[in-house]
């Protein structure tokens, strides 16, 4: 019995040891340092960084390597299709059904099931849905980074000065915030589009239009964020060592506050771009952002609008909706990895 309570307690005095030394290593570390390594602890991060890494490598270097068919390259390959009649004939005072094949032939290779030629088929206007879906890649994730970059640089603008100054100043910017808040945004987006379609906008350019509208109404949400953050620090020791210095206010706000509220931010930003992706597959499901012959994930899904496309041809849209979804997880787990990676409270 001596010997096993020794072994006993020399394990755990190894144990207590080792854990000691992770402590001071712990420790020792530096902040970036820290958060690196309790993001790379956690498997679902790791994950959604493997998912974005490749989603952006098959959106922008895909197409330098796949150059058989471009995003707007129609196949004026003639297809036959067979098609189906019936109709009834009289005979001998009774009505029979007579079916009969009917070949039709198409100038282009439309609704072509997925083969060597094609690794996903065409579309129905004879583009290659493989190679539709890296350039759509390019402008879904394209759009989703832009935009949280400008939501983001108008938030931290418009909530640092309401955080910092107060008063009437926080009174007039957050009143601005709430009006932003409750304007119904799909009634504003079928506005916007009727009228970039009475003008005939062309399609190219309307990306740039999305993009705006989008950042109009979302960039009130970080503004909050970073007022409600700014509150709290304003009345740390370090900014009142920055007004007995006589710092000018710009300083204070972008050089001590903003720095401070980052973590936050980019957390923020993480998981905004997924939420990006999807409201701008949404708009152009609905007709309101990118439009043919260009490639979008929500254009390429708007094909589902056809019932015999939904019901018969799934590989015309069902990509788009994976990618889509792959996206929207691959953002969302690396963000909740940064979030408990920056959480301080964290012990792991």
């Amino acid at each position: 019995m001596s010997e096993e309570l020794l072994e006993e307690e020399t394990k755990v005095e190894e144990e207590l040891e080792t854990e000691r030394q992770e402590e001071v290593h712990y420790k020792q570390m530096s902040p970036i340092k820290l958060v690196l390594r309790r993001f790379f602890r956690s498997r679902l991060s790791i994950v959604g960084l493997v998912i974005i890494v490749l989603l952006f490598l098959f959106s922008f270097v895909g197409p330098l390597i796949y150059t058989t068919w471009g995003e707007t390259t129609v196949d004026y390959t003639p297809k036959i299709e067979v098609i189906e009649k019936s109709y009834q004939v009289e005979v001998e005072g009774e009505m029979i059904t007579v079916y009969e094949q009917v070949d039709i032939i198409k100038e282009i290779n439309s609704k072509a099931s997925p083969s060597l030629q094609h690794f996903l088929g065409t579309d129905n206007y004879g583009m290659d849905i493989f190679a539709r879906l890296m350039y759509g890649g390019r402008i879904s994730l394209s759009i989703g980074f832009i935009v949280v970059i400008l939501e983001t640089i108008v938030g931290i603008i418009i909530g640092g000065l309401a955080g910092y100054f107060g008063k009437w100043v926080d009174q007039v910017l957050m009143r601005i915030v709430d009006v932003f808040n409750c304007i119904p945004t799909l009634p504003i987006l079928l506005i916007a589009s009727a009228v970039l379609d009475g003008r005939n906008v062309d399609p190219s350019l309307r990306i740039y239009y999305l993009m705006i509208i989008i950042t109009v109404f979302g960039w009130a949400g970080t503004a909050r964020l970073v007022r409600g953050q700014i509150l709290s620090l304003r009345e740390q020791e370090y900014i009142t060592a920055t007004e007995v210095m006589g710092l000018p206010v710009w300083r204070k706000i972008f050089k001590h506050l903003i720095p401070n509220v980052m973590p936050q931010l980019i957390v923020s930003m993480t998981l905004g771009l997924g939420s990006v992706i999807l409201y701008e597959s949404t708009l152009s499901f609905l007709g309101l952002g990118v439009q043919l012959p260009y490639a979008a994930w929500g254009t390429m899904i708007s094909a589902s609008n056809d019932p015999v496309v939904l019901a018969n041809y799934p590989f015309i849209w069902l990509p788009a909706g994976f990618m889509i979804v792959l996206a929207v997880l691959g953002f969302n787990f690396v963000g909740d990895g940064l979030r408990d990676a920056m959480d301080p409270k964290s012990k792991k």
